[in-house]
């Protein structure tokens, strides 16, 4: 028993998923009589929808009155509302989610409009890739419009206020009515042959019935087929029609869809002047690199020349040859300064070798005075000599040979007549 047992709140979620999960509950349309309606500060409208045997709650939210509600909802009032059917979980009830309210008289209106544009989606009329890009710079714009009223003027106004060397062909257009689709299509066809470059195609706002005409096959077709780039401008942004859909461009009023055609040239001018400005700049920053490249190589080129080398090579000789004359001019300097100092100290030094040779010579000749025979002969002895030889010895004479005898004052030359020994 307890796992059969669930909050309110799973109930509510169980239902509110079984009703997402059902298709039939999504974009449905129903149609009734508006019971209370409330619209509340936020924007949001909440009503009842009622018919003789049952009532529904239903809401529009703000996002959605813009686009999907193009009148004030009234109690009384007969409408089809399209939305998705939800169940608020809080208070356990469902609700119409309404994304766009009708009123009952156009409902059939309303499912052709729908018919013919799956039929022409099917036809692959409204592929992105069958859309014809819109030139950037129109020379000649083509208008299909009512050759009055505050459309055609904001053309042609916004158009030449943006360039305004541009032609505008106009072709006036019944632009509402059973006999505006034709009228449309001959426009087309006239401004084609004319060779315009652009067509815009549209008028006003106004209600579904007035925009009515704009969604005619034929038109479509014609649209469709045109070999000039076609923008549709019908009514405000809201309204959407055949024609829009088909176009090579959907622009949401007249106004917009001269702002599309036509480029402004001011713009274009202060663009290209301010490109003028960069390319000269840039090219004034490459000339000026180039220049800085050119001097780079330049020095690199008389660097590595010989010419260069050759005189490098001078410049270091002269400047070597001036750093060696420099530094003998110093040392001579130098020598200089000093050469007196050196003259002084070897005459002193060579002053007490003299002094000292002379001592030396004094004491030596004093010794040899004293050690010199001729001292000794003074004191009354003789020195005898044969042959040039001393005589030592009684033995080295005989008798009969011829000897010298050294006195004091002279010689005396003497032959040995006797020899006796000691």
């Amino acid at each position: 028993m307890q796992n059969n047992t669930y909050t309110v709140g799973q109930v509510n979620r169980y239902i509110a998923g079984m009703f997402a999960d059902d298709l039939l509950l999504k974009r449905i349309s129903v149609k009734g009589e508006v019971g209370t309606c409330t619209y509340t500060s936020q924007g949001h409208v909440y009503f009842s929808l009622k018919d003789n045997d049952s009532q529904i709650s239903a809401v529009i939210w703000r996002s959605r009155t813009v686009s999907g509600l193009k009148f004030k909802l009234e109690t009384g009032m007969k409408v089809v509302v399209t939305g998705n059917v939800e169940v608020y979980e809080r208070d356990g009830r469902y609700q119409i989610i309404a994304t766009e309210i009708i009123k009952e008289g156009l409902g059939d209106i309303y499912e052709r409009f729908e018919a013919l544009k799956k039929k022409l989606e099917e036809l692959g009329m409204f592929d992105k890739d069958a859309k014809r890009p819109i030139p950037r710079y129109v020379k000649t714009l083509g208008v299909v419009t009512a050759p009055t009223g505050a459309a055609v003027r904001d053309i042609i106004d916004i158009s030449k206020r943006r360039n305004p060397g541009i032609q505008i062909v106009l072709y006036p257009s019944l632009v509402q009515g059973k006999d505006a689709p034709a009228n449309i299509i001959e426009g087309i066809n006239a401004l084609e042959a004319y060779g315009v470059d652009v067509i815009i195609v549209g008028r006003g706002g106004g209600s579904m019935e007035d925009l009515w005409c704009f969604n005619d096959e034929a038109l479509a077709h014609t649209i469709f087929n045109c070999a000039v780039p076609v923008i549709s401008a019908v009514g405000h942004e809201t309204d959407f029609t055949i024609a829009d859909f088909v176009a090579d461009l959907r622009a949401p009023t007249p106004s917009a869809a001269a702002e599309l055609a036509v480029t402004d040239i001011s713009l274009e001018i202060r663009r290209l002047n301010d490109y003028g400005k960069r390319l000269e700049n840039t090219i004034s920053h490459r000339i000026d690199w180039y220049r800085e490249r050119v001097k780079t190589y330049v020095n690199q080129i008389r660097v590595h020349s010989p010419e260069y080398r050759i005189n490098e090579q001078r410049n270091r000789l002269a400047s070597l040859n001036d750093r060696m004359n420099a530094i003998i001019n110093l040392k001579i300097a130098d020598k200089k300064a000093k050469l007196p100092t050196f003259a002084e100290q070897l005459d002193s030094r060579m002053q007490r070798k003299l002094a000292d040779y002379k001592t030396k010579v004094s004491l030596y000749a004093k010794g040899l005075h004293a050690l010199s025979p001729l001292n000794k002969l003074g004191g009354g002895y003789v020195y005898a000599t044969a042959g040039g030889k001393g005589l030592k010895s009684v033995k080295d004479v005989n008798v009969g040979s011829d000897v010298t005898l050294n006195l004091k004052d002279g010689t005396l030359d003497a032959k040995i007549t006797g020899i006796r020994e000691e």
